[in-house]
Order: structure tokens, then sequence, then C-alpha cells
């Protein structure tokens, strides 16, 4: 703690950095501790509230699935290999983030809507997307597997090649090298973009609420009541989704300290 304030500069530093982690702690806890702890147990006994929570937890696993499955092997290509066009696939990728999530909901409106060729595609396997739980999932995959592809790739760029090509002259097929060097290695910084994937799709709204309004996850469930009833209905509801996040964001990250902890003991 002494070497926090062993000079002025470090002084300053804490300070401006204090004032950044309050402007984001407060208005969370101000939001906690203002719903009454009566009306608060009975949002959690809402039925609606409970089934909303749920479909966001799980559409965003979901999406965060399909994106480990797909954006992990983008990501080592990116990371290994040199190409034409490299860059425009890596500038693809990043797209989202910097595209408004609404212009997003209606990009994907336009592809995978009821009259698309994709969405009538899907259709005659009784998959739709518009007002359907696959569209909350594409939404939520499209506006946050950025930040997965992102994170596995620093990951393999932090593995020295050397390592594969040692294990191949061992004997290793290009597949055997990959999960018992690269990923390995890599699965500190694929956990973390895993987890901030996530939880970023936890938090989608434009996209989600352009594509599917229904069924309602909890961004677009508070949005409403705050609409239709006002600041007190819309509270209680806010402090439930804030505290569910938050143990859940933490139990996460915990995890993920435990298991370098873990490393850092082996090693």
């Amino acid at each position: 703690m002494r070497v926090l304030f062993s000079d002025s500069m470090r002084v300053s530093f804490v300070v401006l950095g204090l004032l950044l982690v309050l402007f984001i702690a407060w208005p969370l806890l101000r939001t906690v501790t203002a719903s009454n702890p009566v009306v608060l147990w009975e949002t959690v006994l809402d039925e609606q509230v409970r089934a909303s929570i749920l479909l966001t937890f799980g559409a965003s696993l979901v999406a965060t699935v399909i994106a480990f499955v797909t954006g992990v092997p983008l990501a080592y290509l990116l990371a290994r290999v040199d190409f034409r066009g490299k860059g425009l696939i890596e500038g693809t990728i990043a797209l989202p983030i910097v595209v408004p999530h609404s212009a997003a909901g209606i990009a994907l409106l336009m592809t995978f809507g009821r009259r698309t060729l994709l969405g009538q595609a899907f259709g005659l396997f009784g998959i739709r997307f518009v007002s359907a739980v696959p569209g909350i999932v594409i939404a939520m995959l499209f506006v946050s597997l950025p930040f997965l592809v992102s994170a596995a790739r620093e990951g393999f760029e932090a593995v020295e090649p050397r390592l594969e090509y040692v294990a191949r002259t061992l004997g290793a097929s290009p597949w055997g090298a990959f999960w018992r060097v690269s990923f390995p290695l890599a699965w500190r910084s694929i956990l973390s973009g895993v987890i901030l994937m996530w939880a970023r799709g936890l938090s989608e709204f434009g996209a989600v609420v352009i594509l599917a309004y229904h069924p309602m996850v909890t961004p677009i469930l508070l949005y409403e009541r705050f609409e239709s009833f006002g600041l007190s209905y819309a509270l209680p509801v806010a402090s439930l989704i804030i505290l569910v996040c938050l143990v859940a964001f933490a139990a996460l990250r915990a995890t993920a300290q435990g298991q370098r902890r873990r490393e850092r003991q082996g090693a």
C-alpha cells in the first residue's frame, strides 16, 4: 500500500483512478441500496422477471459457445498465418464494436427476416429469428464476438511458434500440437475473452430489441417497465439484474483467477 503513495505522481494517479472507480461503482451501489428489500423479494418471485433473466443468461451462453467453436480457430489462423486479405478479415471482425447496435439489429433483420433468403431457408427447418430465441442468440453473437476473437488471437500470438515446431518434430500432428501446446498456453486469454463476450451479451439491447422484442430479455423487460410504469416500478428490476450480474461476473472472475493461481503453482 505504501508503494501507491510513494511519490506525488502516484498519488495523483491514485486520485484519478479512484474517481473513475467511483464513477462506475456509485451509481450501481445507489441503485441497489435504493430498493425496498420487500419489493426486491417480490421481484425475485415475479415469474416474468425470472424467466427473462434465465433467457438472457442462456442465450448469451449459447452465443458464446458458437463464437468459441468458430472464433478460436479463426483467431489461431490470424495469429499464425499471413495471407492476402488478412487485414480485411480483422477489420470485419472488429466492425460490430463501432457499428451502432440498433443498426446491427436492422442489418440482421434484413438478413434473417421472414421474407429473406436465409430466413426462408431456416424456416424450412422450423427455425425463425424474428421474435424468437434464435434471433436473440444471433443478435448477442453479432455484437459481442469481437471480444472473444480478439482475446484469443492475442493469446495465440503470445505463444512462441517454435514450441509448435518442436512438438511437430517430436511426432505430434498439427491437431496434437494445437491441443497440447498452443491451446493450453493461450487458454488464459481465451477464457478472458469468453467471460467478456458472455458478459457483453447479457447487456445487449439495441440489436435484440429490433430483431426479437419478444420473448423479452432483461434489458428489454427493464426498458418496457420503465416506459410503461415509471422509475418506481423499474427500480427493483434494475436492482435485481445488477445483483445477479455482479454475482455471476464475480464468480467467473474468481474461477479465472483460481485457474491462474493453479497454473503458477504447477509451474
